[in-house]
């Protein structure tokens, strides 16, 4: 599950990566980057190069696991581990202030919004190759641009308009209703990138309010408490040594994945970094084939391309009218 932010923010408008379990790692943070040095930026490059490379890694755990295991229990088991990493990495910093916030509700809103994208995520990923399953998840930027003229009251432009609607055209070629791909699992991943797509628009605007440090653990921790609630009726001991790995590299992969990021914004400008968080679908392609055995067709392919090329484009706009305000 994507998510962790940082003092310094991440650009709120920037494109961001899919795969919803990895999605925590990803999400936008608010605020303004101050000046970067060019040695910075290359950093940051190659720390979002080594956080999405963890991601494929991530969701072809949870692909593996939701085989034979309730999704309860995974969503758990990836909430759990991230909310101690996150702990790890910020409480000796941070302290216990991480833990005050000035909109508990709005927190507690956005945190449920992770949760059911990431519960409809692994619900979807048992049945979806993953490199499909990422592609349509990076319909979260399109979805994210066309909430918020309702939900910020932003005014988005006709060329972002456009944008948005060719990156859906881009969903329909990978999705192809009434013949090709015709997975029924197809809807929960839609549903899974709208609930990230409000998941980001809350934490741009509880960054109005709150701290990165505190909104990333809140991210992490209402999912903890609630699914820890929900456990002991689904629970099940792992049938191997390796299904036990698996279950806590989901919480690895995506803590220390969803660090990295950070990290990687911290020191990068947004409109370089974002996009590179398309590389997933790389690692999605290559796991995907060699794991489980699945590898993407033309029109997949084709579908991606324009996505991606919507995104991106969406990012580089705002950029834009940002630098022109």
């Amino acid at each position: 599950m994507r998510s962790a932010h940082g003092a310094p923010a991440v650009d709120p408008g920037a494109a961001v990566p899919s795969g919803r379990i990895a999605q925590e790692g990803k999400f936008p943070m608010s605020g303004e980057m101050g000046p970067q040095r060019q040695g910075d930026a290359l950093r940051g490059i190659l720390l979002m190069c080594l956080g999405v490379m963890l991601f494929p890694f991530l969701n072809a755990s949870a692909k593996a696991l939701a085989a034979d295991y309730p999704m309860p229990m995974i969503v758990w088991a990836r909430f759990a581990g991230h909310f101690l990493v996150m702990l790890l990495v910020f409480l000796p910093s941070a302290g216990w202030r991480i833990f005050h916030t000035h909109r508990p509700l709005l927190q507690i809103g956005r945190s449920l919004s992770l949760m059911s994208s990431t519960a409809l995520f692994v619900t979807a990923i048992g049945s979806v190759p993953l490199a499909t399953a990422s592609a349509i998840g990076f319909t979260t930027p399109l979805m994210v641009t066309a909430l918020s003229v309702p939900l910020l009251g932003e005014s988005v432009g006709p060329r972002r308009w456009s944008a948005v609607a060719v990156g859906f055209i881009g969903a329909l070629v990978i999705i192809r209703p009434g013949g090709g791909f015709t997975d029924p699992a197809v809807v929960p991943l839609l549903g899974s990138s709208a609930c990230y797509a409000i998941y980001q628009i809350a934490t741009r605007r509880g960054g109005l309010h709150d701290s990165a440090e505190t909104a990333i653990v809140y991210a992490a921790l209402v999912g903890t408490v609630a699914t820890s609630l929900a456990i002991p009726f689904f629970f099940e001991m792992p049938r191997s040594l390796f299904d036990g790995l698996l279950f806590v590299a989901l919480g690895c992969f995506g803590g220390f994945g969803h660090y990295l990021v950070v990290r990687a914004f911290r020191l990068g400008p947004a409109a370089v970094i974002s996009p590179l968080g398309y590389a997933e679908l790389i690692g999605s392609v290559i796991l995907g084939y060699f794991i489980f055995g699945n590898f993407p067709d033309l029109w997949t392919w084709v579908g991606s391309v324009i996505i991606i090329a919507s995104g991106v484009y969406i990012a580089l706009r705002e950029r834009r009218l940002r630098a022109g305000a």
